[in-house]
């Protein structure tokens, strides 16, 4: 009878290779120079989160071994910038601009729903008090401006939104 293991529950804790909990550090030899590097791969992950410098051993020839404490700091600053390439494409999908219509303060938000083949966006305008003023289809590569969202607000949020 053999026993399959699912892939987070195998742990592996090598000099050049350690797997534990979702994570693989590979310490790997650095192809631009005499040193080393180490990679840290999320598991389901085709590519590497971060790829950094890795220190000599005590013989100045081959890597130091991965240890826990290392390890652990790999996958803190790893889970790191996921985080800020997660936050940086939200911002790059969802931009919002304060402007001022009629002495009133308007939200203009343009929403990108990322698509391969049929990207969309849409540019909403919602008033200080919450009430949706328009909300329309526009262009994907629409960029929003507060010049492009003032223009939009004062021709009295016209359905075809211009760049």
């Amino acid at each position: 009878m053999s026993v399959q293991l699912e892939q987070e529950d195998l742990s592996i804790f090598e000099d050049r290779l350690w797997h534990h909990k979702g994570w693989e550090a590979r310490v790997i030899k650095n192809e631009d120079d005499d040193g080393w590097a180490v990679s840290m791969t999320q598991d389901g992950q085709a590519e590497p989160a971060l790829v950094g410098p890795w220190t000599m051993g005590r013989d100045k020839k081959s890597p130091k071994p991965l240890d826990v404490s290392a390890f652990n700091t790999l996958v803190k600053t790893a889970n790191e910038i996921i985080r800020r390439h997660e936050q940086h494409q939200a911002a790059l999908l969802h931009k919002t601009i304060e402007i001022e219509v009629r002495g009133l303060r308007v939200t203009v938000a343009l929403d990108i729903e990322p698509d391969e083949e049929n990207p969309t966006a849409t540019l909403t305008a919602t008033a200080a008090d919450g009430s949706q003023l328009a909300k329309v289809q526009a262009r994907p590569d629409h960029s929003l401006t507060r010049t492009s969202a003032q223009r939009w607000a004062d021709a009295g949020y016209p359905r075809a939104s211009e760049d």
